[in-house]
């Protein structure tokens, strides 16, 4: 890598940032704080699903299962063992599980890795498919894991779910770790190896007639996606402290998949913009939904208003921009430089 104006201005954007998060406490709410952590674990989401589907083209439907393992790998990793025993009432917990305690940042890496290694396991006979038949495959795989969750008792507690997580994902973890995904993805992307999976994205049959190994790089993509899936599920089961198997259905699949799209499909700096205006929308159209006072009169909330309303905002966007907010374009210091060039002039 080469240290030149633009690594030391994003390194100094980075620390600058951090040591702001670091201070939030002090200008923040609780609320603002808890908003600010899901949004860097969007994003991490949202990367990772960028990676399989925006750089390489695979329409995988099947993240909230990814997330799901990461959760509740986690979760088990840093439960005391008596709190552990406590909860499990409908069977016993079973070895090892009950006996696993390990720092939160070993808890975040396993996590990702198991996220992986059963990732490899689906995408073998998986991603010999394509198109929308890609996309049914790994949904129901998704829904798989979402089942065996909640069968398998003596390990995930089942129907019941894992509550008192501890909170370990402060707002400054939760900034290091989207800063960890952010950093490894950008190097994987603009590097050879992303140029291999955007000429697979674009022309698959091209890419083999080139000589690339199209299978294996698929497979590679879709694990690594997965490992930084399994790393948000960690992150976003100790942020919410309770996790049970209802949560991660396609309705989850389906927010990571507004943000990758709504960002623009191929592009890390859309899939952060992405993520931040969702999620911060998505909460702020809550208003909708209580009664507000006027002054001269108290209108109401209205169920479902919240969706409805974002429904037609996201829309807009979608109509106005099909290419999503950033298309494929990154967001560079030489592009900000340039804007602002050319409004000074």
């Amino acid at each position: 890598m080469r240290f030149d104006r633009n690594t030391f201005l994003t390194l100094a954007a980075m620390l600058v940032f951090g040591l702001i998060l670091w201070q939030s406490e002090k200008f923040l709410g609780d609320y603002q704080i808890y908003i600010a952590k899901l949004i860097f674990i969007n994003i991490i989401l949202a990367l990772s699903l960028n990676l399989i589907y925006g750089f390489t083209g695979l329409f995988s439907l099947g993240h909230a299962g990814f997330i799901a393992i990461g959760a509740y790998v986690a979760a088990i990793c840093i439960l005391p063992q008596a709190q552990k025993e406590m909860m499990w009432i409908l069977e016993p917990i079973a070895w090892p599980a009950s006996h696993i305690f390990t720092p939160f940042w070993v808890a975040v890496l396993g996590a990702g890795l198991f996220a992986g290694i059963f990732a490899f396991f689906i995408a073998v006979p998986v991603l010999k498919l394509g198109d929308d038949y890609l996309g049914m495959a790994t949904l129901a795989f998704a829904e798989i894991i979402r089942v065996l969750i909640v069968n398998a008792t003596p390990i995930t507690n089942g129907s019941l779910g894992i509550k008192g997580i501890p909170n370990h994902s402060t707002l400054i973890v939760c900034y290091i770790w989207a800063l960890f995904t952010l950093v490894i993805l950008a190097r994987l992307c603009y590097s050879n190896f992303g140029n291999i999976l955007r000429c697979i994205r674009d022309n698959e049959i091209a890419a083999s007639v080139m000589g690339i190994n199209v299978f294996h790089y698929k497979v590679l993509s879709f694990c690594v996606g997965a490992f930084f899936a399994g790393i948000g599920g960690a992150l976003l089961g100790s942020h919410l402290s309770t996790i049970d198997p209802k949560m991660f259905n396609f309705l989850l699949t389906f927010n990571v998949l507004m943000f990758v799209v709504t960002g623009g499909l191929g592009s890390l700096t859309g899939s952060i913009l992405g993520a931040t205006i969702i999620t911060i929308l998505l909460e702020w159209l809550r208003a909708l939904e209580e009664p507000m006072n006027l002054g001269f009169i108290e209108l109401p909330g209205i169920p479902g208003m919240r969706m409805v309303v974002f429904s037609v905002v996201l829309l807009a966007i979608i109509l106005k921009r099909r290419e999503g907010i950033m298309g494929t374009r990154e967001l560079t210091w030489n592009r900000i430089f340039a804007f602002f060039s050319r409004h000074k002039a």
